[in-house]
């Protein structure tokens, strides 16, 4: 979002913008199909007639019906809806003003965003713009909103051109937004663009540049994308390895569980009757007695009741060692 010092250059910069945006959208109505380039440019009927084809070619010429205001015009409808909170004035400003995200979306389109969400975040940042505009600073509306149609464009692209976000952080986003501007930068002033130097124009660190420069870099692919023209080839998501394991091992797990079940019951045979009954009742079991309860039961103290327990869990683990050789697998 646009900072204060941001506010004052919007002020040095406002010819520059002004005449931009003039030179954009400021143009002859049978112009107006050149915004949205070749694809949207109306197509001629039988009759000769030029009709709007597209949603983006019909909605430039409905902004086109929206003239920009005098400077005059736009102080006193700023001051109706401070004042007031006029929602007539707020729709007359952001109408009139529609244009500016217009000119700016269009210097996204080579990011192959469609163009109409371009505009439509644009629109909020307009929107985002009207609140925050002080009539005090002397700089005409469309050239400070400029900033906030950026910034919300901008913010769209980083947030939904990719199929992985690279974005998450604040250092992350200076980094998106200027790393190849940077690049280019010190590559016109001579100088080699190593992760060192551009991490101490960006003030990031250099661990930063190294991640941000290998995710732009990098391709994506969509799982869901067919493998081959025709649709039974399937997609990429077929040639992932499933997450189950595999039959064999399913099969030689389920063995291993039912001999463990099996050596199990032939282990408690071999047990005292106190001891039987705290592996079945304490180690065994779903509800199983405390060391407390045990204790009770058999007039004994908690702490030998611990002990009994850790030796039975001892033998057991001794048989089932020598008996099963798979045991830690099945531990596993």
């Amino acid at each position: 979002m646009p900072s204060s010092h941001q506010e004052n250059e919007s002020q040095l910069e406002e010819d520059e913008i002004s005449a931009s945006v003039e030179a954009e959208l400021l143009v002859e109505p049978e112009k107006t199909e050149d915004l949205a380039g070749d694809e949207t440019r109306p197509e001629q009927s039988e009759t000769t007639d030029l009709v709007p084809t597209t949603t983006l070619s019909r909605y430039l010429v409905e902004v086109r019906r929206y003239p920009f205001l005098s400077k005059e015009e736009e102080l006193a409808l700023f001051h109706e809806y401070r004042m007031t909170g006029s929602r007539d004035a707020a729709v007359k400003l952001i109408l009139s003003n529609l244009r500016v995200s217009v000119a700016i979306a269009k210097e996204y389109a080579h990011t192959g965003a469609d163009q109409m969400d371009l505009i439509q975040e644009g629109n909020v940042g307009l929107m985002q713009a009207m609140k925050k505009f002080d009539v005090s600073r002397n700089v005409r509306f469309y050239a400070y909103a400029a900033w906030w149609v950026r910034a919300y464009i901008l913010r769209y692209l980083l947030q939904s051109h990719r199929l992985v976000k690279i974005g998450t952080t604040q250092e992350q986003r200076k980094l998106f937004y200027n790393l190849k501007k940077e690049k280019a930068k010190l590559e016109r002033e001579g100088f080699v663009p190593d992760a060192k130097l551009l991490a101490d124009r960006l003030q990031v660190r250099e661990r930063d540049v190294l991640e941000m420069d290998q995710r732009l870099g990098s391709w994506e692919l969509s799982l869901d994308q067919p493998i081959g023209k025709d649709k039974d080839d399937g997609t990429f998501l077929d040639l992932l390895p499933a997450p189950a394991p595999r039959i064999d091992e399913a099969v030689a797990q389920k063995e291993l569980k039912l001999l463990f079940r099996k050596k199990l019951g032939e282990f408690s045979k071999t047990l005292e009757e106190r001891d039987e009954d705290i592996l079945r009742n304490r180690l065994l079991s779903e509800t199983p007695l405390t060391l407390e309860e045990i204790g009770r039961k058999y007039s004994i103290t908690k702490e030998r009741s611990r002990q009994l327990e850790a030796r039975i869990i001892k033998r057991l683990r001794d048989v089932m060692k020598a008996e099963l050789k798979d045991f830690d697998a099945l531990r596993g």
